[in-house]
């Protein structure tokens, strides 16, 4: 099973529109996943309407519209593992720690917020996955997304995808 994973995607005050690679990715994604801080309606709307399956969490900067139609934490099983989804995790210190009391029962924690990829795994066995920001790299040197393949209890070919930079 393939995931295509993004976070922080801010439209359209970040960007105007998704990146065409990512939005390409989205085509060969069995399910997409996005963790947070959409901005926008019309973002969700699009990738309802392009992916085969959408798991998505609401995250600080939405507003009620789209806290009306997402939850704050997603969870679904993908390829045989636990999956969670949620936008804050909190700081980077400690973060394998706290996450792996709060999830227990997860495999894959998915989150955003920081903008700042991360690929890790607590004590346990729980892995996090920060796909960063397609489109809003803050102090990081690329925008970026991530795929995984999700495949017999198994995470594989977990890919951290750098977007090159926009033109103005």
């Amino acid at each position: 099973m393939r995931l295509l994973l993004m976070s922080d995607t801010h439209l359209p005050k970040r960007a105007k529109v998704l990146p065409e690679e990512l939005v390409r990715q989205m085509d060969r994604a069995d399910v997409v996943v996005h963790a947070g801080d959409w901005v926008d309606a019309a973002t969700l709307d699009l990738l309802e309407s392009r992916s085969r399956r959408l798991i998505g969490v609401y995250g600080n900067n939405d507003g009620p519209e789209l806290r009306a139609r997402l939850p704050e934490v997603a969870r679904a099983e993908l390829g045989g593992l636990r999956f969670g989804v949620v936008h804050e995790t909190g700081a980077a210190q400690g973060r394998e720690r706290r996450c792996a009391a709060r999830f227990p029962d997860l495999d894959v924690l998915v989150f955003g917020h920081s903008h700042i990829p991360w690929d890790t795994t607590a004590p346990g066995g729980l892995r996090l996955l920060n796909p960063g920001s397609p489109t809003d790299r803050r102090r990081q040197p690329f925008c970026t997304y991530m795929t995984v393949v999700a495949d017999g209890r198994e995470l594989t070919e977990v890919t951290l995808h750098n977007l090159p930079r926009r033109t103005v």
